[in-house]
């Protein structure tokens, strides 16, 4: 017999869909062609179901960034946790790597955050703000993992570092 979800779970599940359909619709589309009747069919649903999790097109674009930032140190985080302390760059950039050809749309979306973030100084300051809490995980899950190895620089610039070249790869790729 199946269990019936609660209608947290089911609110939850409706909105990991839609986070899922808006990157496929924002990767395909870009943010500014991309309607949100795109995204709910994408997903499966109405309107009405994103408009219930989200307030606006430009949110649910931030939110399936968030989603896929926490994704991407989540992995991170496990890979540092498991590789050799030597091996824990190599790893890194390979699982990187590995993400971008697996996940050619990562690179679309991030450009089209930046170009978006250009034109609307409100999603800018946002975007800002994400970042710069995804720079601050980063510092974090490196200075937990990196056990009495002291870096040549402190572990928030190696980490702004590291977004820099990320963004550089996705840019050159």
């Amino acid at each position: 017999m199946t269990q019936r979800l609660t209608r947290q779970q089911q609110r939850e599940r409706t909105r990991s869909h839609l986070l899922d359909a808006a990157g496929r619709v924002f990767a395909r589309r870009g943010l500014d062609r991309a309607s949100v009747d795109e995204v709910a069919a994408d997903a499966g649903f109405t309107k009405g179901a994103v408009y219930a999790n989200f307030a606006s097109k430009e949110e649910l674009f931030l939110a399936m960034l968030d989603a896929r930032f926490a994704q991407r140190l989540e992995a991170m985080d496990r890979l540092l946790a498991e590789a050799d302390p030597e091996q824990q760059a190599r790893a890194a950039a390979q699982d990187f790597w590995e993400y971008l050809k697996a996940y050619p749309e990562w690179e679309r979306l991030f450009f089209e955050a930046a170009l978006h973030a250009s034109r609307d100084e409100a999603f800018r300051a946002e975007l800002a703000r994400r970042y710069h809490a995804m720079r601050e995980r980063m510092a974090e899950i490196l200075r937990a993992r990196a056990g009495d190895r002291e870096p040549a620089v402190p572990y928030e610039q190696l980490a702004m570092m590291l977004f820099a070249m990320a963004n550089g790869v996705a840019f050159e790729r």
